[in-house]
């Protein structure tokens, strides 16, 4: 049976993912040129400042609503619970090619910046860092795959809400961190006022590793399961970027370090790349899949089964 806070929680929840805001921080002009000499353009193909969600006003109240079920449902016993459902892997078994066309029918309406299918920007993304970085094929492939979690949007993977799929993501079982966008919803979250959850260190401790933290519900730690329990043989750099990419308390406000391992602060370094193709190398200019296709394939070859448990 489900609990009180799953079905108020998912059920009753009625909005679009374009509501969604993240926090913004302004584009350094250091990061204006990418690491082979890419020029970051200064707005997105709408005209807008990239991860600008409130270009519109209209949108404002839309975004609030979006935060104040995320901030509220998003507890601890709500991500063990999602956590225990979707890491028993019993939904389907398929290839990572064939996950990423399914992603063709998701839009990702929470990115303000792309309203082309999610393939669309996980090619872009992905080619963006080839050029870039022509030896570290490890990289091309999770720039392919970083955001294949986004099927638990669809009805065959359980038809999650966006809220519960997308947005910015921060850890559970500690105190939220002020940093996060629209922190005040936070005080409707059962943890706010829990003793065991509401203090810096909460239940962790300091440099316990990100790796031992809850983090909210998302497409995100859906695919690092979904990687991690096939044994893919990527390295640790990948996973971290899979299950943080859209952790920005941490990679763009420099929130929650004190539970970051030496492992972590090596990862974050790979994440901080990662980050700025993930975002601006959006655009409208479509990538032929079908010439790149046989590369991306022998990269999932080399790093992942033919067949994955999701």
């Amino acid at each position: 049976m489900k609990s009180k806070i799953f079905s108020e929680g998912l059920v009753n929840s009625q909005f679009s993912g374009d509501e969604v805001e993240a926090k913004t921080a302004p584009i350094d002009e250091r990061e204006l040129v990418l690491d082979g000499g890419f020029v970051i353009p200064q707005t997105n193909s709408f005209g807008h400042m990239f991860r600008a969600y409130d270009a519109e006003s209209e949108r404002q109240q839309g975004v609030e609503n979006f935060y104040r079920k995320n901030h509220t449902y998003q507890s601890v016993d709500f991500v063990k619970k999602m956590r225990d459902e979707y890491a028993k892997l019993n939904r389907v078994e398929m290839s990572i090619w064939e996950c990423c066309e399914l992603l063709n029918e998701v839009v990702d309406e929470s990115d303000p910046d792309l309203e082309e299918p999610q393939i669309e920007h996980l090619l872009q993304t992905a080619e963006a860092i080839r050029r870039d970085y022509p030896n570290e094929d490890w990289l091309h492939l999770t720039g392919l795959i970083h955001d294949l979690g986004k099927v638990i949007n669809l009805p065959s993977f359980g038809g999650l809400p966006q809220w519960a799929v997308v947005g910015d993501t921060f850890p559970v079982g500690c105190r939220f961190d002020e940093s996060i966008v629209h922190h005040k919803y936070f005080k409707e979250n059962p943890d706010y006022n829990n003793p065991s959850y509401n203090t810096k260190y909460g239940i962790y401790s300091e440099k316990c590793g990100l790796d031992n933290v809850m983090m909210s519900w998302g497409h995100d730690d859906y695919m690092y399961l979904v990687a991690k329990k096939n044994n893919t043989t990527l390295p640790s750099a990948a996973l971290f970027i899979i299950r943080y990419h859209s952790f920005y308390a941490l990679h763009r406000e420099g929130a929650y370090k004190h539970l970051m391992n030496d492992e972590d602060v090596e990862n974050l370094k790979w994440l901080h790349i990662f980050n700025k193709y993930d975002l601006y190398s959006k655009s409208n200019v479509r990538i032929d899949a079908e010439r790149v296709k046989p590369y991306y394939l022998s990269l999932i070859e080399k790093y992942f089964p033919a067949k994955l448990k999701w």
